[in-house]
């Protein structure tokens, strides 16, 4: 569980460093940082599979990340699929507002009832 940890922690750091090449226009090493990016996402999402409360903002993660990524790699070097990543793009929201209202408001109310009952202790 903590390994699981470290590697969700990891994986915000490449995602920023992604995204500041981009910015930067530092074209190879944005695209160097996709392949480790998605890939943890992936295997984050791959890891939580049996937990779908846990999967799907998984699952939302690695639908952005793709969509962000062909939307660089388009800006980088005008392959004319910029319009792609709207379909991840709209996957990943509509994978993250199914999660919101389906699982949600259960898993708001358990933490709730957990920070009461440490409150108590």
């Amino acid at each position: 569980m903590v390994r699981f940890r470290l590697m969700e922690n990891l994986h915000l750091p490449l995602w920023l460093a992604k995204d500041t090449c981009w910015s930067l226009q530092l074209k190879i090493p944005g695209m160097m940082l996709v392949l480790p990016t998605l890939g943890l996402a992936v295997y984050l999402a791959w890891r939580t599979r049996k937990q779908i409360a846990d999967f799907l903002p998984n699952l939302a993660i690695c639908l952005w990340i793709t969509a962000n990524s062909i939307w660089m790699a388009d800006e980088f070097f005008d392959l004319g699929i910029k319009s792609i990543s709207a379909l991840f793009f709209i996957g990943g929201l509509g994978v993250i507002l199914f999660w919101v209202v389906r699982y949600f408001p259960s898993l708001w109310k358990k933490a709730k009832i957990l920070d009461e009952k440490n409150k108590n202790v």
